[in-house]
Order: C-alpha cells, then structure tokens, then sequence
C-alpha cells in the first residue's frame, strides 16, 4: 500500500513561512535565569479508552509541576514590584503565549508576575479574574475580550468555545503548529537541560510535521448520555422553560464528569460517523422507546456512552464503522430500534454494546455482546490491516499515524538485512512493531493491558508475522528478571503514556545500553524529563546518562487541541 506522506517540516508549509517571516516572535522567551517559576504540566494517568478525546478535561486532581525558568526583564534597571492578586480580584492581561496543555501564558504588567488563561491566545488582550493562586502564578478565567488575538480566525465549529476539544480552533492552524513547535523547544531546553545556544542543538531539533487533515482526522469518538443539557452561560437566558429537563447526548464540559453539552455534529470524526450521531439523535429521546439516560448523581438510568469507531474494509478500503453502546445493564430489547435504525447504513458493520455496572464514568464494560454484524471492524496502516474491537487502543488518527510510523523507522535507522532485535515498550496493540517486523530479525513487545496483548498476537497472525513475540508486563513495576525473555535489542521502540517512564525502566535502559533508542512521547514535558536522565544522568537518582540526543521531531497529531507528539533519537556515546 503506497503511504499518503505529506511534506516532513513546515518550511514547505507556504503560510507558516509567512508567519515565520512577518510576525515578531513571541514576546515571552523561556531562558535560564536564577529565578524561576513552577508552570502547570499535566502528568496525567494512563489515558484509557474511556476519554472522550485527547482534548477533553477533567479536573486535574493529579496535576504535578515542572519548573521552567523564565526569562528577567531586560532593563535591568526597572525592578519588578511585589504582586499577591486574591481570589476573585481583576486583571487587565495580554497572552503572550501558549504554554504546555494549551492554556494562555501572561504577564501582569510592571510587575512581571505570571499568570495562566484557559482558552486565551496569543495577542488577545482581555480581563480575567483570578480563580486559583499557585506558588508562583496564578490562574484566571477569561471574563471578557479587549482585543481578539493576532491569528484569529473564525471557528466553523458551534460548539469550540464550550466543548473541552477543539480549544485553537479560532486560532489559525499554521500559528498553532508554530506554538507547539515553541513548546517543545522550549522543555527540552529547560526541563531536559539540552543547550539551546549549542550550535549543534539546532540540528537536533526539526521542525514540526504539520497534519494535512485539519477536520475529520479522528477515528473514535465518544459521546456521553445525560439527563439535563448543560448550556454555557450566555445560552441560559435565551432557553425554553422546558429545556433543563431535555436530555443530552454530546460530550462533556470542559472540567465537568456530569455536565453534558449536546453535540449533533462533531468536525472531529468522519462524515459517516456524523451521520450515524444524527440518527441516533433523531429518535432515542422517543419516550416510547423507554431509553433513559444515565444519572452520575442518583445512579440510575440505562444509557451512559455512545462510541463510533471508523476503520476501512482491508480489501476494497471501503469504509467501516463500529457503534458501540455503553449501557447499565443487558437490556437487547431496548436497544432493537435504534439497532434496526443504524443497520441500514452500509458503513455500519458492527453494532456492540458494552455493559457497565459501575458508578464511575468509564466506557469499557465488564461484558460485551454483538448486537449486529461482526464484533471487529479493521484498519489500513503502513501496508498492515489491524483489527479493531470495541475496547481496543489504536492511533486515533490513522492518516497521520502513516507520518508517525515512518518517522519511528526513520530513526531506528534499519540495516534492512533481517539482522537486528527490537524491543518495543509498551506496544498497545503492536502497531508499530509490526510495521517493522517484516525487516528485522525479531520483535519483542511489551505491555501491561493484556486486551491490548490479545490483539497484538492476533495482528501479528491475521497479517502473517511470525517474528513478533508480545508480551504482558508492567513496565513501571520491573524486576531484576526483566530482559531474560529476550535477546540484547539493537534498537529500543519506547511509546510510553502521558507520565512517561518510570525511573527503574530507565535505570534498566542505561545498564541495557541499546545501541538506539527510538522515544515516542505524547507528553513532551514527561519526554523531556526522561531525556534529561538518560542523557545527563542524576547524581541524586544515582544514575549515569550515557546517550547523546540526536533527533527531536514534533508532530502534530491532533489540529485544533493542544496535544504534541515527539519522536526523538539517542544514540549510544
């Protein structure tokens, strides 16, 4: 199957060159200085099935802090002046710029105290009030707009400004991609301590691959069933008297497991995928059919998530969908008409429903049951075809994983003689160990989900890979037994979760001392940090680095969120 590559950097990207060439760069720069700030860094836990999408917030319970230094004013002579804002105090602001996780960075002027914005960007002046003091900054909440910001553009979308996904869509995309090139600059600089004044560090850090599906990219999307329509404020003067008691199917509020604002169109997913939404949203509210939404306060209700999964048929590449309802119980006959209603439409070839008796909000259920069709739909990736079941992980966006892949390969830098051993952490489902198995000598793939496992094996098999041996482990909890299974690997694949590796793995990896290792991160600060120890070291950890970075290569995943992916390169010293 001939890959679709698009260009690998954004200097042939002809608006970002624009950009680059006319706008000043950002008036905040993150330098070493002997005063320093604690920004928010998300450290979340292992992302599961049950998100409603990279994008979407909860509250952040489990947020952690990365301290980044941040760069004095240049006059020197103008000394900065104390500043302690309240809870509930009004400020004037100016985004300078965007830190890790999308929020607005800005600096209260004359005094250079810092604060962080939810949904500001870069430019945009506005007023915003003080909800949360930090050690050293705070958080606000954007109360009104001043001024709009500089790359402003116009949101096709109704619902970015209230859903917790799309949050740069009014941002324009090149200038997105020059953000997240920054921030990825910017933590391996200062979180992994990489000098950035090193000529040769310019080399080691590429440009950001930009996606060239800015909408439709997303293969799975989950919406959420709830009693009452969650509306944003400027809405609730102009709703009926009625609508607080009409029930919802959408996705959640940014920050809110029981809010739920109503979606009947998402940009995000395929435009089958949308149609199948409409018709769910057509009749399920019929009070004939006796489907009740779930209540996360009272426990009760049948109806909790709807997921729709898009793949493509391996054989023709027609495309493929999975509806997955997440319900309380087994109830078959409540769900017949909407089953009789999507069954029609030729894309839809599974129709699943998962059972979830839990009170938690989590969309994989404790038993499944094939309500129509097959209980597997496939996927098309690098030459390879993977089957999907309802609860599997796989790339969510399969036209940029393309891009991705070849990236990781890129950088493992094969012989191409069958020769080499590679050691793939945490493997999900083997996608990417599979893609390369055909080239090497053997594959060994770790993973602690044992779902995740069973589909790797029966991947390897349905694409007749022999060469793949997969594993079920817990990578953060390794033993001193770890790496008897295998043989020394050549090349180290390390695609960990959002809080990267655990510091025993990396203590096994520098005792290891593969000749490459390949890091695939979803979390560039966490990224960072891991670069940091295995090419520096930590004489408080006792551990000594023994790599040398010689690749950081952003790619951009997601448009519109403020997620980043990295594919970086250390080679033994």
């Amino acid at each position: 199957m001939a890959s679709i590559m698009p260009t690998f950097g954004l200097r042939r990207l002809p608006l970002l060159n624009k950009f680059r060439s006319t706008l000043p760069p950002p008036p905040l720069r993150l330098h070493r200085s002997s005063s320093s700030i604690a920004l928010p860094v998300a450290i979340s836990s292992a992302a599961s099935s049950s998100s409603t999408y990279e994008g979407s917030e909860e509250p952040e319970s489990n947020t952690n802090t990365l301290s980044i230094a941040i760069e004095e004013p240049r006059n020197k002579n103008k000394k900065a002046k104390p500043f302690f804002p309240k809870r509930g105090e009004t400020l004037e602001l100016v985004c300078e710029t965007l830190a890790f996780k999308g929020k607005g960075l800005c600096k209260v002027e004359d005094t250079g105290y810092v604060v962080m914005c939810d949904r500001a960007l870069p430019g945009e002046r506005f007023v915003g009030r003080v909800t949360r003091k930090k050690n050293n900054y705070s958080e606000v909440t954007k109360v009104k707009t001043l001024s709009p910001h500089r790359d402003m553009v116009e949101a096709p979308c109704e619902y970015s400004s209230h859903c917790g996904g799309c949050r740069t869509q009014n941002l324009l995309y090149e200038a997105q991609v020059r953000a997240k090139e920054e921030q990825v600059r910017d933590l391996v600089v200062h979180v992994g301590k990489f000098p950035y004044k090193d000529a040769e560090f310019e080399n080691v850090m590429k440009p950001i691959v930009p996606c060239d599906m800015q909408f439709h990219y997303r293969n799975k999307m989950e919406f959420s069933f709830g009693p009452k329509r969650w509306l944003p404020k400027e809405q609730l003067a102009d709703k009926s008297e009625d609508a607080s008691n009409v029930f919802s199917l959408g996705l959640h509020a940014p920050g809110f497991f029981n809010k739920v604002l109503n979606v009947d169109k998402c940009f995000l997913q395929s435009e089958p995928a949308n149609k199948v939404l409409a018709a769910v949203q057509d009749c399920w509210r019929n009070p004939e059919l006796g489907l009740s939404p779930y209540d996360c306060h009272s426990h009760t209700g049948f109806m909790k998530h709807l997921t729709i999964r898009s793949g493509r048929d391996a054989e023709t590449w027609d495309p493929q969908l999975m509806v997955n309802f997440v319900t309380s119980s087994y109830k078959p006959e409540l769900l017949k008409p909407l089953v009789d209603k999507l069954a029609v439409f030729p894309e839809v070839v599974s129709i699943m429903n998962n059972i979830n008796t839990s009170v938690g909000n989590t969309s994989v259920g404790e038993k499944e049951y094939t309500l129509y069709g097959k209980a597997t739909i496939t996927e098309i990736l690098r030459g390879l075809a993977f089957e999907i079941s309802a609860n599997s992980f796989f790339q969510t966006n399969a036209h940029q994983a393309e891009i991705l892949y070849k990236l990781v390969e890129d950088c493992a830098g094969l012989k191409g003689d069958g020769s080499e051993i590679i050691l793939d952490l945490f493997c999900g489902t083997g996608t990417i160990g599979l893609t390369l198995a055909k080239k090497v000598k053997h594959v060994y793939g770790y993973e602690v989900v044992p779902e995740a496992i069973s589909d790797a094996r029966r991947n390897a098999k349905l694409n007749g890979i022999h060469n793949a041996t997969f594993i079920q482990g817990d990578l953060n909890k390794i033993s001193e037994s770890f790496g008897n299974d295998f043989q020394k690997p050549d090349i180290v694949i390390s695609d960990p979760n959002r809080p990267g590796m655990h510091t025993n793995l990396i203590k096994y990896l520098l005792k290891l001392k593969a000749p490459r290792i390949v890091y695939v991160s979803c979390n560039p600060a966490t990224c960072a940090r891991d670069l940091d120890l295995l090419c520096h070291g930590s004489v408080e950890q006792k551990l000594q680095g023994c790599y040398r970075l010689t690749s950081v290569q952003p790619v951009d995943m997601f448009p519109h969120t403020p997620h980043i992916e990295c594919v970086c390169l250390l080679e033994l010293c």
